[in-house]
């Protein structure tokens, strides 16, 4: 049995906290002791495994500052993460010592990490270069970020081992951090399928409200700029222009997705996409919802004909796997993970992200139903082929005991 303590640095609702609460899984699941620290845990906004007793979690530096007066968020990140591993490191490890700490998202607690008895092995997980998450912006901007673009390389580089999410995050990693020689490994984001399996699915109606004879298109994402959500609405108000009135009745578009209310962000572009629904007179065949727990997401995705995945270079993209694993066609943008999980015209559609090309598939789902449930069929059977939860499991239980073998080798030699 290996200790893993898995630091995140806001255990939320998010593509990043699935992985990191499916790769605890995975690992309890293979006899591990597994837990969690965080700077962040809201019982109403996270996932049930970290709060039905599954998943131990504690919560540290919660008092410090997300953000000064709306800005230097990356900097009150990395200060309350860098807070975190001093606590851990300097008191917590010796009550509660671990073998190895999973750490993903922030890197610089990592050699603060390195600290702690009985000297942990440190694995990095890597969904995308943090640097490249920052819109470009001032001049006085680019100096703010060129000591913590600094910082996030070289305390990268001092993981005894580094994972990424998929090849394209790889490629981009090996870009962007030159002076990082190891080539990271590739452990792609898995599905904990027993739970979409075995889990009640709820009447549609207590979640969202549509016609029966409805044809739902489905969009999950967290609200927030870079999901380009706004080529959800624009493709669904030109697929009108391409269906007769009488199959526009019936057609609805719902976007759900992660919202916290202390996140400026998500609460300014919710705003935006109802005024862009409303200003596009489609508002009343659009539904917008707030952060729909494991369960409900379900049941929206047993809802829906189709899924619609409009971010641009994304990481890797959990949200496709999901809807191929419940047999639904996905449309999505031709760029990033999605490249890797959909294969084009056969379990969906990859398509520039320009609301006519997204519409032009829309509209071959909608006039075809036996097509979309073609794709459904063989989507679901890549993801279990390619993307199955044993797999992952095997694969993260092989790299953990590895580097504590590693580790006991040297020791005895």
């Amino acid at each position: 049995m290996v200790r893993v303590l898995f630091v995140h640095p806001d255990l939320g609702i998010g593509g990043a906290e699935r992985l990191v609460v499916d790769a605890a899984l995975a690992l309890r699941s293979k006899g591990h002791s597994v837990s969690f620290l965080t700077n962040h845990h809201d019982p109403e906004h996270c996932f049930d495994e970290t709060k039905d007793g599954r998943l131990p979690v504690k919560t540290v530096g919660d008092w410090l500052p997300r953000d000064i007066f709306g800005k230097f968020n990356a900097a009150c990140a990395y200060i309350r993460m860098v807070y975190a591993a001093f606590y851990f490191s300097f008191f917590l490890s010796k009550k509660e010592p671990v073998d190895v700490i999973f750490c993903d998202l922030i890197s610089l607690g990592i050699p603060i990490f390195r600290l702690a008895r009985p000297n942990p092995k440190v694995l990095f997980y890597c969904h995308y270069p943090d640097q490249l998450l920052s819109r470009q912006g001032s001049v006085l901007k680019q100096c703010y970020r060129m000591p913590l673009n600094y910082l996030e390389e070289i305390t990268t580089a001092q993981a005894d081992s580094i994972l990424v999410n998929s090849k394209f995050t790889s490629r981009v990693f090996k870009e962007t951090f030159k002076r990082i020689t190891t080539d990271p490994d590739v452990l792609y984001p898995s599905l904990n399928t027993r739970f979409f399996d075995e889990t009640p699915v709820c009447e549609s109606d207590q979640v969202v409200k549509v016609p029966v004879d409805a044809f739902v298109f489905l969009s999950i994402n967290r609200y927030e700029r870079k999901k380009n959500l706004p080529l959800a609405l624009h493709s669904f108000k030109a697929l009108q222009e391409k269906v007769a009135p009488s199959v526009w009745n019936k057609l609805y578009l719902v976007m759900a997705g992660g919202y916290d209310d202390r996140v400026l962000e998500n609460v300014e572009h919710y705003d935006e996409l109802e005024e862009l629904a409303e200003d596009m007179k489609i508002h009343s065949k659009v539904r917008l919802l707030k952060s729909p727990n494991d369960r409900q997401k379900l049941c929206l995705l047993h809802r829906a004909q189709a899924l619609i995945y409009t971010p641009e270079f994304e990481h890797f993209g959990i949200v496709p796997l999901e809807g191929m694993y419940l047999s639904k066609p996905i449309i999505a943008a031709n760029s990033g993970g999605p490249m890797e999980t959909i294969i084009h015209e056969q379990t969906g559609f990859l398509c520039e992200p320009v609301p006519k090309e997204f519409a032009a598939a829309m509209a071959k789902l909608v006039s075809d139903d036996k097509h979309g449930e073609r794709m459904g069929a063989m989507g679901r059977k890549r993801v279990q082929q390619r993307f199955s939860f044993e797999a992952f499991s095997t694969k993260l239980d092989n790299i953990i005991t590895d580097m504590v073998q590693r580790e006991t080798d040297r020791k005895y030699k």
